[in-house]
């Protein structure tokens, strides 16, 4: 079980990772450096912090150590003189970050358009951001790209080596290269909230810290593209869905499905600045993605009660974003929309398509989708079969709890 120390240690790793490993790959110019003495110090954390109680500004603890043991390391290292030189030109004052071109002072922000540089590919953008900014593993990242760990760990080292071999600059680029770069980091913002949203690992379904970190990110990157609609389409899809983060769970933490929660619980500021955001998005005439993924937030939020949800809507909706994205996911979504419009029969027949086809193999939800139409269908023996199937794939403890208990109320009672 986890004690109240680990929970506040936990949540101020994914509260500080990104900002502590954004520094020192600012001071030190080396991804690995930063990545391996911001680990370092979070071990030492535990250590002190257990013993003598967790600093006023953790994040300031966590950074000088971390610029500590860099220096350390440097030292022991006959390569490391010249950037010793240079990093202790720049201390003290790790809270401190240098304005570049931009004018943006923001070294996460920056570390994401780092990342996100055209010379590397899509998905190795997004995953090194992942990985530097957020703190997610290596497993964590591959599920959320459906790949092997194996697989995602040579994407993360081939991004790493490209940066230091091609001299890639640390900063937010010129405005009129922002647009270049939107697709990536928008990617990893949306990203980086779902793992916050819906952990992929541990025991909690949501980490609070990863949400408000990809909203802020999501706000200072309107404010850096105010003009940008699809900047501002997924600002709105953040404020929409964080909205209701309050009655996803129990008091226990376990997950509440979206028609038993308790919509006194949702944000309602969050869901009126969110329809506001939308709105300037709509307005500039240019739709996409995520400017459509807010608008089927949007139906959710702004229903009176589940009953009332134009499920019609959404499904259509749904339609019209996957001739956008081409995504078995979003056609996997567009089932379940289907299935609450048009009966549960109507979209098990599309998510057996895609179980047929092989494009979500191994996809958690692709099983669950598939157990829970069942279970409405009555179709007892198989649904428990799915339920099955979609245990073994999650990674999340209180997703599994969930669907556990749906098992237990449709797996036949043992006989005597």
């Amino acid at each position: 079980m986890t004690t109240p120390f680990e929970a506040e240690v936990t949540e101020v790793f994914h509260r500080e990772w990104g900002r502590v490993v954004a520094t020192l790959i600012r001071r030190t110019g080396d991804w690995d450096l930063a990545e391996d003495s911001a680990q370092e110090a979070f071990v030492i954390a535990v250590e002190r912090w257990r013993r003598d109680g967790i600093p006023a500004s953790p994040g300031g603890w966590l950074t000088a150590t971390a610029l500590n043991r860099a220096i350390d390391r440097l030292r022991r290292a006959a390569m490391g003189r010249q950037k010793l030189r240079d990093l202790a030109a720049m201390m003290p004052g790790p809270d401190t970050p240098d304005p570049d071109e931009s004018g943006i002072v923001d070294d996460r922000l920056r570390l994401i358009f780092t990342c996100c540089h055209p010379a590397l590919a899509l998905d190795a953008r997004v995953a090194l951001t992942l990985r530097s900014l957020a703190g997610l593993t290596t497993s964590e990242i591959a599920r959320a790209f459906l790949v092997t760990d194996a697989t995602m760990a040579k994407r993360l080292v081939r991004a790493k080596a490209k940066i230091a071999h091609t001299g890639i600059p640390y900063r937010v680029p010129p405005a009129h290269l922002l647009a270049e770069r939107t697709t990536g980091v928008l990617a990893v913002i949306y990203l980086l909230f779902n793992e916050g949203y819906e952990a992929s690992t541990g025991a909690d379904l949501v980490r609070a810290g990863l949400c408000d970190e990809a909203t802020r990110l999501g706000r200072t990157l309107t404010e850096l593209m105010p003009d940008e609609p699809e900047v501002l389409g997924l600002l709105a899809l953040l404020l929409f869905h964080d909205s209701r983060r309050a009655g996803r769970v129990d008091a226990s933490g376990d997950l509440v499905p979206l028609d038993e929660q308790d919509r006194t619980r949702w944000n309602a500021a969050a869901i009126t600045e969110a329809e506001t955001v939308l709105d300037r998005a709509l307005r500039l005439g240019r739709p996409g993605p995520y400017q459509t993924q807010a608008a089927i937030a949007a139906c959710h939020a702004t229903a009176a009660d589940a009953a009332a949800t134009d499920w019609a809507q959404i499904a259509g909706l749904y339609g019209e974003l996957g001739r956008m994205t081409g995504s078995p996911v979003v056609e996997l979504n567009r089932a379940v929309a289907v299935a609450m419009a048009d009966g549960p029969q109507a979209g098990l027949r599309l998510v057996d398509g895609l179980a047929d086809s092989g494009a979500l193999r191994d996809y958690r939800l692709l099983a669950a989708t598939q157990a829970d139409l069942l279970r409405r269908l009555g179709r007892r023996d198989e649904a428990a079969e799915a339920y099955r199937r979609a245990i073994d794939l999650a990674g999340n403890e209180r997703e599994r709890r969930f669907l556990i208990r749906r098992l237990s109320e449709v797996a036949a009672p043992a006989r005597p």
